[in-house]
């Protein structure tokens, strides 16, 4: 999951994460995302991009929503608000899943995580993470279940990379009394979380990311942030660079990892954008936006492809993109060169028609054609 650039005009209005004054230190460049001042880069993009591929990367993802949802039916009351079955999930498990609208359409897309019989957390995206908390709380009324917003309450720090495992476990251990064991580290597997303790306060790890690698997303109170930052980077040594906005938004281009507010949106069924399966029609009953994906008629819906280019010139997010006899068939969400890859690559809806792998495909960048061919996404796969 990610998050759309949302600009704010006013600099003043800004949020600050916990970790600002480090990043300055480390000299980052900064821009305003979904009315957050975060680091866009500390060096360069390739450099951040490719140590996430080849070691490590460090970021700052303090501007993520976190809401809790705790009581004896909070479970029950998740299976209403959201798109996915959350009462059956075993504590320690995170399910990926959709805030949809009545008319099936996504309000934002979020992970849950199991933390106890009667806790969950939900990250949001910066942008609607006011949104999610508002319709959590009201979807939530009628069970015995309530909501917290700690969103400014929280640190979220990531870790992402081959070498990222060894490095988290060197940072959780380089404290007394977490809670937690090596091999516990070791051994938590994809889309699971441990909780444990990190300054004398609840400490969550969990094994997730959005970068197509291997990594792991820390969960602190906001006062630990910086504390939680510095042992990770003495963890990590040459290994472990910090990482800006810039390479997360590439990194899970490549992986094929859709965006809120460029794959995602009010406009977008899930089906869509190939997650239909998100969707848990057949193991509940009824929740928002049931009734919406159901009724919806999907022939006339373009649908979501990965694109794959030659040369150097990358087509942008809102490309035209035209078929052989030169109609238009689709328009471009998200575009970039590939710095793994070395090619122009791109996410884009497309009429149903001109969907399937090995389709040529024109994007009209700047007044120039540039040929594109619909390929299977992920684009990148690590191995």
């Amino acid at each position: 999951m990610g998050d759309q650039d949302d600009t704010t005009t006013d600099p003043a209005q800004l949020e600050s994460t916990p970790l600002e004054a480090v990043h300055e230190a480390l000299g980052a460049s900064f821009t305003d995302f979904a009315g957050w001042r975060m680091p866009l880069r500390y060096t360069s993009d390739l450099a951040e991009h490719a140590a996430v591929r080849e070691r490590a990367g460090l970021f700052d993802l303090s501007h993520m929503g976190e809401i809790f949802v705790v009581g004896t039916q909070a479970g029950e009351a998740l299976d209403h608000a959201l798109a996915g079955k959350f009462s059956a999930m075993t504590v320690g498990r995170a399910k990926y899943s959709f805030v949809l609208a009545e008319d099936g359409g996504v309000i934002d897309d979020v992970i849950v995580y199991r933390l106890a019989e009667d806790r969950y957390l939900v990250v949001a995206n910066a942008s609607n993470a006011g949104v999610v908390a508002r319709e959590l709380a009201t979807r939530c009324d009628g069970f015995d279940a309530r909501t917290d917003d700690l969103t400014r309450e929280i640190a979220l720090v990531a870790v992402q990379g081959p070498a990222s495992a060894d490095i988290v476990t060197r940072a959780v251990m380089g404290g007394e009394g977490t809670g937690l064991s090596v091999q516990d580290i070791a051994d938590l597997g994809y889309y699971r979380v441990l909780q444990g303790t990190f300054e004398g306060s609840e400490l969550l790890v969990a094994r997730t990311g959005y970068t197509g690698e291997d990594g792991f997303e820390l969960y602190v109170p906001a006062e630990h942030a910086e504390e939680l930052w510095s042992r990770a980077s003495k963890a990590g040594g040459e290994e472990l660079v910090p990482c800006g906005l810039a390479c997360r938004d590439t990194l899970r281009l490549e992986a094929g990892m859709p965006l809120y507010g460029h794959e995602l949106g009010r406009d977008v069924l899930p089906a869509q954008a190939g997650l239909g399966k998100v969707v848990a029609l057949t193991s509940k009953g009824d929740f928002v936006g049931r009734a919406g994906i159901e009724n919806a008629y999907l022939s006339d819906r373009r649908v979501l492809v990965g694109l794959a280019g030659e040369g150097r010139r990358a087509a942008r997010a809102g490309t035209v993109l035209r078929d052989g006899d030169g109609a238009e068939i689709g328009e471009i969400t998200s575009g970039v060169l590939s710095p793994t890859l070395g090619h122009p690559i791109a996410m884009a809806y497309v009429d149903a028609a001109s969907s399937e792998v090995g389709t040529a495909l024109v994007a009209d960048v700047r007044g120039k054609d540039l040929p594109m061919t619909v390929v299977a996404l992920p684009f990148y796969k690590r191995g």
